[in-house]
This record gives structure tokens, C-alpha cells and sequence, in this order.
């Protein structure tokens, strides 16, 4: 097992012991005692979370903005009967599930048709707004074929 020694900050001695240790939000709160001089001093340890990489439609990369997720969720949402708190939860669906990948870059075509994927479940005139402009609709017969997309063909019978 490898045993991580801070650097004293009174006398530089590189060993110590950990006197008390604990949680404080999203960090862990460690109170070390220096083996050389005998002063105590605290470390804070923290997650380091990697940002993800889109890799865009011209390849180049920026990072993973979840503003901009939110921005495009809301926009196809607009005058549509879906709450705040339902945009946020798709988004968190969303990054969740960018960020349960093996890899720090992301396809923006796999953002968007995660977006796609859940906008189709709530609501039918966000989803094709969403993929008229996500699609870059040139013409009308490709929004059209969207639309026939999400009715179930009619059973009639005569």
C-alpha cells in the first residue's frame, strides 16, 4: 500500500499522521500532525471531475456546457406545457449518462440524439422542433417525414 505524505508548510518535512479526518461537502477535511516538529496543519482532499469534450459537426472541440444542453431543451420546448424542473431533469439525464461513458470526448451527434431520445418520450412538437433544427431541415418533405414518424400508421378498416 502507498502512503501519501504531505510536505510540513512550518518545517518542509515530507512525513506526518493523520489526526482526524471528515467529510465537509464535497471535500474531505484531513488534520495532520508533522512527525518532525510536531505542529498540526489541515488538508482538504477533492474529487478532480474531468470535463468532457464535444467534438462538434466541423470537429473541432469545446468543452461539455451544460448551458447550452438547457438553452437547446428549452428553446423546442417553448409555449409547451413542460415545467423548469422537467428541462433540468432531461439535462441531468443527459449529462448523467455523457458522463457514465469510458470516454472524455462525445460526438455531438450522440448529445443530440439523447436529447432526441428523451424530448420524443414527453412531448411530440418539442421533439420535431428539436430535430428540424438539430437535423438541419432543408425541406419541408423531411419535416413532414419526422412528423408521420412519431403517428402510429392508422388501422383503418373499410
Amino acid at each position: 500500500m502507498y502512503i501519501l505524505h504531505m510536505i510540513c508548510p512550518y518545517c518542509k518535512h515530507d512525513g506526518d499522521k493523520v489526526v482526524d479526518s471528515r467529510v465537509s461537502g464535497s471535500s474531505i477535511r484531513r488534520r495532520r500532525e508533522c512527525l518532525e516538529c510536531s505542529r498540526r496543519f489541515t488538508t482538504y482532499e477533492y474529487i478532480e471531475i474531468v470535463p468532457l469534450t464535444v467534438v462538434k459537426r466541423d470537429n473541432s472541440r469545446e468543452a461539455f456546457q451544460r448551458e447550452k444542453l438547457l438553452a437547446g431543451i428549452t428553446m423546442a420546448c417553448k409555449k409547451r406545457p413542460i415545467s423548469r424542473q422537467t428541462i433540468d431533469d432531461i439535462a441531468t439525464t443527459i449529462e448523467n449518462s455523457l458522463m457514465l461513458s469510458d470516454s472524455l470526448e462525445v460526438q455531438y451527434d450522440q448529445i443530440g440524439n439523447l436529447v432526441m431520445q428523451e424530448l420524443r418520450k414527453l412531448d411530440p412538437v418539442a421533439y420535431v422542433r428539436f430535430a428540424s433544427v438539430y437535423r438541419e431541415f432543408k425541406e419541408v418533405d423531411e419535416f413532414v417525414d419526422q412528423v408521420r414518424a412519431l403517428t402510429p400508421p392508422s388501422t383503418k378498416t373499410e
